[in-house]
């Protein structure tokens, strides 16, 4: 089903957005909301829990890539992922905005 490949870019490139912030912050030793934290997503986690989260949502996103068929040459598939990783992006500045905004 050509369908689930799309699906599967789109959320390769959610995902691998989501690894970013928490890889950066955590190899920069800076605490960071996780799903582990309390409140989740809200109270904040340590620098290791951030880059060990950030290492599952690139291994998860990589996996997706590859059940997708991810190729750099495909448009379509490029675009999927792409659409995926902005959307992600976008999200994510919204809420975290939220969060420094208390």
């Amino acid at each position: 089903m050509p369908w689930l490949r799309d699906v599967a870019c789109f959320f390769a490139g959610a995902f691998l957005a989501n690894a970013a912030p928490h890889f950066i912050y955590g190899v920069c030793g800076d605490a960071f909301p996780t799903p582990f934290a309390k409140p989740p997503g809200k109270g904040l986690s340590s620098p290791t829990v951030n880059v060990v989260w950030a290492l599952f949502n690139f291994a998860v996103g990589y996996g997706l890539l590859v059940a997708g068929r991810f190729s750099r040459h495909d448009s379509a598939t490029l675009g999927i992922c792409f659409a995926g990783f902005a959307t992600m992006s976008i999200l994510s500045s919204i809420g975290f905005a939220k969060k420094h905004a208390q």
